[in-house]
Parts: structure tokens; C-alpha cells; sequence
């Protein structure tokens, strides 16, 4: 690991033990709730229920928050198997996290990946929604650090990525059905 990646894990740790250490944040039970809420059925049971009550563009919304989410996976996929950084239970000695994650590695975060994909679709078509689906992205993204399975640059990364698949899913769906 070169010098500038050392130092942003030692940040990265320093921040991360602040927040369990000296906080120690009471509310498990809602981050839980919060974090369950990134798991991925709230986004395809809202997408769904869209089409069902027959609101405008919901097919498309549906269909072009697929390719963006493809690309999302993929790269995250990606990432996750290069880069290969461990959780922080794994790298922090006498530490628990407090679930158990789904996979082994934590850059990016995936669950704020899909988060910000999902809002950046809210956005692009139900735009008086997006405060609060941006919101609920930030608070998916904190609750993972919350429970102590992310660092906090994996959720910037996280962000950052949901954002530009996006983005780019976007520009990808228009250029293939527009």
C-alpha cells in the first residue's frame, strides 16, 4: 500500500474508532432498520408499486434504474475483488461489529452505492422527492459505518460510485432506447 492509502486507512481508523469509542451510539435497533432499508427489495417494491398505480415514466424509471444498476454492480464487484480491503472487525483488534456483513471486503460500500443510484433516480424523475432520497442515501451510507462495517472513505467511495453509474446508466439507457 503506498504512503497516500496508508495514511487515509490511518485517518480512516482514527475516525472510525472516535465514533465507536467515544460515542457510542445507543441506537442500534434504528441504524439496523435504516441500514436494512440499502438491502435493495425497498428500491425494486417502490419501482414496482410505480408501475402498478400507472405513474407517468415509471417503466422508464424502472428500466433505466436497471442499467444503471447493472453498471453499479459490476464495478462494485470490481472493486471490491481488486482492491480487497478488509472490514473493520477484521483489521481492528477486540472490535465487533454489531451485524454480520454480506460479503468480505468493505471499498466501496454497496449498500450507498445503490443508495445514491436509486436517488439520483428519484431526481432525474419524481425531482420533488430527492431531499429525502438523498437524504435516506447519507443515512444508509452513516449506518454502515455506524455498525462498524465500513470505514468512512468506503462510503464516500460508495457515493461517489452510485453516483457516476448513475450518471452514466443514464447517458446509457437514452443512448440505447432514445
Amino acid at each position: 500500500m503506498n504512503a497516500f492509502l496508508q495514511r487515509v486507512h490511518q485517518l480512516d481508523t482514527l475516525a472510525f474508532m472516535w465514533l465507536h469509542v467515544t460515542k457510542r451510539f445507543p441506537y442500534r435497533r434504528t441504524v439496523r432498520w435504516i441500514s436494512r432499508c440499502g438491502d435493495g427489495p425497498l428500491y425494486a417494491t417502490i419501482a414496482l408499486a410505480l408501475i402498478a398505480f400507472e405513474v407517468p415514466h415509471s417503466d422508464t424509471f424502472l428500466f433505466m434504474g436497471l442499467c444503471c444498476y447493472a453498471l453499479d454492480v459490476g464495478l462494485y464487484l470490481i472493486l471490491k475483488n481488486v482492491i480487497k480491503r478488509d472490514r473493520p472487525a477484521v483489521k481492528i483488534d477486540m472490535f465487533e461489529s454489531w451485524i454480520t456483513p454480506s460479503d468480505q471486503f468493505s471499498f466501496p460500500s454497496g449498500h450507498t452505492a445503490a443508495a445514491f443510484v436509486f436517488a439520483y433516480l428519484i431526481l432525474m424523475f419524481f425531482p420533488v422527492f430527492a431531499l429525502a432520497a438523498y437524504a435516506l442515501a447519507c443515512l444508509i451510507g452513516v449506518s454502515r459505518v455506524l455498525l462498524g462495517v465500513h470505514y468512512p472513505s468506503d462510503i464516500v467511495a460508495g457515493a461517489a460510485l452510485g453516483s457516476a453509474c448513475a450518471m452514466l446508466g443514464s447517458l446509457m439507457y437514452t443512448g440505447l432506447v432514445g
